[in-house]
């Protein structure tokens, strides 16, 4: 199989099944949607792109994919800690106000990644890709 596939599927599922472990050890319990969830530790948006870039850089060294990955890697990894955070805040803000208001309404956000949790993505991408680079 192709290292860089099989790395980045590695790390994304792997980053997603720690997730649910952690999900399950928190809670107790586990439905369908948990296994879709966005958010929560760890960030398994961090660990693609980071298991991404990296063994395009172990495969190909300072080529123009690598170039390319890193700058995917930077604007998912900045978006997954910036952008959907703040944008879930808001949400959880709006939903206060709502049910303040006595308003019902079915909403879903997702809160976005805490810095803590797109390290710990990023480190399992990280590792992952070298596993495979040297490994495989």
């Amino acid at each position: 199989m192709n290292k860089v596939l099989l790395a980045v599927l590695l790390a994304g599922f792997g980053a997603q099944l720690v997730k649910l472990i952690v999900y399950w050890f928190r809670h107790k319990s586990l439905s369908f949607k948990d296994i879709v969830v966005t958010g929560g530790m760890p960030s398994s948006h961090s660990a693609f792109v980071v298991a991404l870039a990296t063994i395009i850089y172990l495969e190909e060294g300072l080529s123009t994919m690598f170039a390319i990955s890193l700058v995917l890697a930077m604007i998912v990894i900045r978006d997954a800690f910036g952008v959907r955070r703040t944008v879930g805040e808001e949400g959880m803000v709006i939903t206060q106000i709502l049910k303040k208001v006595k308003i019902k309404t079915k909403t879903h956000f997702a809160l976005g990644h805490t810095p803590m949790q797109v390290l710990v993505g990023s480190l399992i991408g990280f590792f992952i890709s070298m596993a495979v680079y040297w490994l495989v």
